[in-house]
């Protein structure tokens, strides 16, 4: 194997996917079986997760899907057990369950001052602790090994608070301090070998996001899709192949010295001022 290959392969390395199932979470599962590791496909529903863990033995690679909810302390260490007892121990987690609700976000009909409490806390459930609660169920077993890698699935609306998505944004960036928090904590309390970073993604087409940007009956872009096009420099949205690189890297030996950080994938949407 070349020096490159050394650098930027997983070979030998066990990887889990939380939100492994979706549209971003497939493509990501895909990446890390392409680069050697045996993936385990964490969704909430066990026929999704297995199509994905289909694909990837389908294309030569290990893998298996397992249905659990990241909220569900008892389901997640259940998923611990049965990820170690059919590929090993976790080596790479990838935190990517996430999402937004409609009752949390603001509309012509729905002011903020009106949004449900409920709805709120929901989103924030799911994207801080959905992400908080597997690094504890998985990341112990790096802190016994003193050796791991954590990357969490944030957002550019963490650095870049988007309209209407009240909850989101506010979730995402918590999401960003606890992976600044996590990366100095398991360094210092356990082992310089444990990293922890997050990838923002900017503007990806999901399934929650369609009917935002793009109108059902015509399939031309909405006004928010528009406008959304018109501050990103490169001038179209993200697909899941976009992130597998950064991926690779952060979980690569490539990055053994990167650890507390958040990096963009984003389309220059970050940089671009607006005019």
């Amino acid at each position: 194997m070349s020096r490159l290959g050394e650098l930027f392969g997983l070979n030998g390395q066990v990887a889990v996917v939380t939100g492994g199932s979706g549209v971003l979470g497939r493509g990501l599962c895909l990446g890390l079986a392409d680069a050697g590791a045996s993936v385990a496909i964490l969704g909430r529903r066990q026929a999704a997760c297995d199509d994905v863990a289909r694909e990837i033995r389908e294309r030569g690679g290990q893998a298996v899907g397992v249905a659990c909810d990241v909220l569900n302390l008892d389901e997640l260490a259940q998923a611990v057990t049965t990820v170690e007892a059919v590929l090993g121990p976790v080596d790479i987690l990838v935190n990517g369950a996430g999402g937004n609700q409609p009752p949390a976000t603001t509309a012509a009909d729905r002011r903020f001052f009106d949004l449900a409490p409920d709805a709120l806390t929901a989103v924030v459930d799911l994207n801080l602790h959905g992400t908080l609660r597997p690094s504890q169920a998985f990341g112990r077993g790096m802190a016994e090994r003193g050796a791991g890698c954590i990357i969490n699935i944030s957002s550019m609306a963490a650095m870049r608070p988007l309209t209407r998505t009240v909850g989101y944004n506010a979730a995402k960036a918590a999401v960003n301090s606890f992976t600044y928090w996590l990366a100095v904590h398991l360094a210092q309390e356990y082992s310089p070998n444990i990293r922890v970073n997050a990838i923002a993604p900017g503007f990806f087409l999901a399934e929650q996001n369609r009917a935002l940007l793009i109108d059902a009956a015509t399939g031309d872009w909405t006004p928010r899709g528009k406008q959304i096009l018109a501050h990103t420099p490169m001038n179209r949205l993200g697909s899941p192949d976009d992130l597998v690189g950064t991926l690779v890297w952060l979980a690569s030996p490539a990055a053994a010295f990167v650890t507390g950080i958040v990096v963009p994938v984003d389309g220059g949407f970050s940089a671009f001022g607006g005019v």
